[in-house]
């Protein structure tokens, strides 16, 4: 009886010391009505903060008592999930969401959402924030391994007791209800941002939640459950204070033990929830080197080594030595502290003038993960207001990635990452910017986004394709200006102002900088935006015969047009070099015509979509139809060789060439093959031969009519227009004409279905020019004797140096005595 009574008493004062002190309500007049709310509110927007995660062995014996059985408190009041509760969180355990790293994201965002209400209070009524800690607004996330424990806390709003039940136990939006409806009956599981269930979203990894929390006009309380239709709240007296705020603790599964990992958390913190704006801390451990001071033990050693004769030599200096600090040395020990994971400001939210180059340059290397020290080329910050309200910053990358356009149609990621009220959500919208655009980095963060849709719904809202036709209207602007600033993209006639000036120096050779990293990306737009083709043409940059090898633009180009002339005269090849040397230049360039050149494989497919420019007409001169001045003698040159245009025609009748005409292009070469005017030039025909899977037969349904354009002028065509006038018949007049086209279809740019009979054709012009016989063929070749053979090999074996001893061969007659 003694020893129960003696327990009795023991147990009767330890509860005496766990009771808290009563009457610590606080009063604020910023409740809000939970039936009048016109949008019934989110799980999200009644979680609230908390006082701070305390470290003291007290508070963690405090907490173990709570938390040693996964099971409800005898002494809670118990209740019941609403139906519509426990189905949504059935799906989310089973198949909501596939990525489980998720939660993190949603109880964060929670914590941001109650800690943006109690400062929307507090500018009205200072008094709600309270005094010390319980007044700094901050997130907190702390780990208890050996329990396998994740806490989470804020200063926010917090929750009473009748929130608690409400919020984490009903469903009082019917549309909620709807929505599950939906999800069991569709199976689209798929979501983003739902933050109406993002608290459930905990069962992901967590098999027993806590949710304690304290608002101003209640006491504090707990909300406990382990996901199984049941939920308990109680008062709760055993946990530290909290002051204000929510704490929740989620007692993880087995499987989730990467979540106990700091590093995990971190990277979590960094990827979903960068740019909130409330600091985010993690109790971190961490081992540092610290002085600590020597025992007496370890110094008697050092100090019996000292002689007496040193001891009266340094009598004069006990004083100076007395007075030095005491010897230590350096150990190991772990430390905890807090750790800032959102160091880096969400710079979007500020006015543009506010923020320094320096801050944009940063910002860019921590959205990019770019650890170079380059700045970006270029980047635009800017709101967009109206139907659809977002914030967003753009940015051009300093280079294009090694691979930018061989992943371009395969890559499903997007180098822009959407944000809702400053949670990151997904970057991998590729319906904000089109694939032309998806070299530029940067975010879009919209308040005004529909959330509680799967992502297919949301990738087909009104309010994203708003969003995207601003982005791409913003992006080209910004690729404009970055045009404008550059001094070698200004006008002649206003070069002279800006070199007086001096002003952009650094911005020098920015643009074609920018074209030859991305240039192509302009090109695929022209192809694939016919909305924005206008825009993004005056963005293109070629050389020309004029150019002098700097890039110049459409618009200088026709700028510097000759007098009536009428078309953009372009020509398509591999090389400049290569087009610099075209015979279909030679009239066009001496009588002062501008040329463009276009050597990227691309340009063939985009002067298919790229059709005319302010009124001006795109001709490539090596296609017919080209027109060049006017020739007063046409008609008659073209009446003095009908003849021979007619019999070349003719012994050309198997080599698919079209017609012979008189050409006006031409002025040194005898003639050129040119092709019809909506089929393949003989470059895109190399290009599409070249592809490996390739359609033999479409290729000869593309293949433009070649046409053999000769020149009137030149003293060859002048000669066999008389051959031909004397004697149709002549077999060295064809195998001229036959040689003559070859010779002009490689030249042209095609390539030869026979390169065989061509190279004939020339050895037999070869022997014509060198007097021999056309019927001379080469002498055949004498076959030595088996054993000849064996004994030349034998000596060039022993005349080589090597010590081969070879087998003696019999000597046999030669062939010239058997004869």
């Amino acid at each position: 009886m003694r020893k129960k009574t003696i327990v009795s008493v023991m147990f009767f004062f330890s509860l005496l010391f766990l009771l808290p002190e009563q009457g610590r309500k606080l009063h604020a007049n910023a409740e809000e009505s939970f039936d009048e709310v016109t949008d019934p509110p989110k799980v999200e927007e009644k979680l609230g903060g908390h006082g701070g995660l305390s470290t003291d062995s007290d508070v963690v014996h405090r907490s173990s008592e709570s938390i040693s059985k996964k099971s409800l408190r005898s002494s809670a009041e118990k209740f019941e999930f609403q139906a519509e509760v426990s189905r949504l969180m059935d799906i989310i355990i089973n198949s909501l969401y596939s990525n489980k790293d998720i939660f993190l994201r949603e109880l964060i965002s929670n914590a941001s959402d109650a800690l943006d209400k109690i400062r929307f209070l507090a500018l009205t009524d200072k008094d709600v924030l309270g005094e010390g800690d319980t007044a700094k607004l901050e997130i907190q996330i702390k780990l208890d391994k050996a329990k396998k424990i994740l806490s989470i806390r804020d200063r926010g709003i917090g929750m009473t007791k009748e929130d608690l039940i409400k919020n984490l136990g009903t469903i009082a939006k019917s549309g909620t209800s709807a929505f599950v409806e939906k999800m069991q009956s569709s199976g689209d599981l798929n979501l983003i941002g739902q933050f109406g269930v993002g608290f459930y979203s905990a069962y992901l990894v967590a098999d027993y939640i806590e949710v304690i929390s304290k608002h101003n006009d209640d006491i504090q309380h707990v909300w406990e459950s382990k996901a199984d239709g049941k939920f308990a709240v109680s008062e709760d007296t055993w946990n530290e204070p909290l002051g204000r705020g929510t704490e929740i603790r989620l007692h993880l599964r087995d499987e989730a033990g990467e979540y106990l990992e700091e590093s995990k958390l971190k990277d979590l913190v960094k990827r979903y929830s960068e740019f909130i704006n409330f600091p985010i801390h993690l109790w971190v451990s961490k081992e540092v080197e610290t002085e600590v001071p020597v025992e007496e033990d370890e110094s008697a050693e050092e100090e019996s080594e000292t002689t007496s004769t040193e001891e009266e030599k340094e009598e004069d200096a006990e004083e100076e030595d007395s007075e030095k600090k005491q010897k230590t040395k350096k150990v190991k020990e772990t430390v905890h502290e807090w750790e800032l994971l959102n160091d880096v400001k969400a710079i979007w939210l500020r006015s543009p003038k506010e923020v320094t180059e320096e801050e944009y340059t940063k910002f860019y290397h921590s959205l990019a993960k770019d650890f170079s020290e380059e700045k970006p080329t270029a980047w635009s910050h800017f709101n967009a207001e109206g139907d659809v309200e977002f914030k967003a910053v753009l940015y051009v990358p300093p280079k294009a990635a090694h691979d930018q356009y061989e992943r371009y149609y395969n890559s499903n990621k997007a180098n822009l990452k959407l944000f809702v009220r400053r949670v990151f959500i997904s970057d991998e919208f590729d319906e904000l910017l089109p694939k032309y655009l998806s070299f530029l980095k940067g975010l879009v963060d919209s308040d005004t986004l529909p959330l509680n849709v799967s992502r297919e719904m949301l990738q087909q809202h009104s309010s994203l394709k708003t969003i995207k036709k601003k982005l791409i209207r913003k992006a080209l602007d910004m690729i404009r200006k970055l045009a404008e600033e550059d001094p070698d993209e200004v006008h002649d006639d206003d070069k002279k102002d800006m070199e007086k000036s001096g002003e952009n120096d650094e911005k020098k050779g920015q643009y074609t900088k920018f074209w030859k990293d991305f240039g192509k990306s302009i090109k695929l737009g022209i192809i694939e935006d016919a909305s924005n083709r206008n825009r993004l043409a005056k963005l293109l940059r070629f050389e020309t015969t004029k150019s002098d090898g700097k890039l110049t633009s459409l618009d200088q180009y026709i700028k510097r047009m000759k007098k009536g002339q009428e078309d953009v005269f372009y020509i398509i090849g591999s090389s400049k070099q290569q087009l610099e040397k075209s015979p279909f230049l030679e009239r066009l360039i001496k009588k002062g015509y501008e040329v463009i050149f276009f050597t990227d494989p691309v340009d063939e497919y985009l002067m298919q979509y790229l059709m005319d420019y302010e009124d001006k007409k795109f001709q490539n001169v090596s296609k017919e139809g080209l027109k060049v001045g006017k020739d007063s003698k046409v008609k008659e040159l073209k009446e003095a060789f009908k003849e021979l245009t007619k019999w070349w025609k003719e012994s050309l009748a198997g080599e698919n060439v079209d017609d012979v005409k008189i050409s006006n292009r031409l002025a040194d070469t005898p003639c050129v093959v040119v092709t019809s005017k909506f089929g393949w030039s003989a470059n895109m025909e190399r290009i599409m031969q070249s592809q490996t899977l390739s359609d033999a037969k479409k290729q000869a349904y593309m293949r433009g009519k070649r046409v053999l354009e000769i020149n009137p002028r030149h003293p060859i065509i002048k000669e066999l227009k008389d051959r031909v006038a004397s004697d149709q018949e002549d077999k060295s007049v064809k195998e001229t004409a036959q040689l003559m086209y070859q010779t002009a279809l490689i030249e042209s740019g095609f390539i030869l279905n026979d390169p065989k009979d061509f190279a004939g054709r020339i050895y037999n012009s070869v022997k014509s020019s060198l007097k021999i016989s056309p019927d001379a063929v080469a002498e055949e070749e004498v076959e030595a004797d088996e054993t000849e053979t064996s004994e030349e090999a034998t000596e060039t074996k022993s005349d080589g140096g090597l010590n081969i001893e070879a087998e003696p061969v019999e000597k046999e007659t030669p062939i010239k005595d058997e004869l």
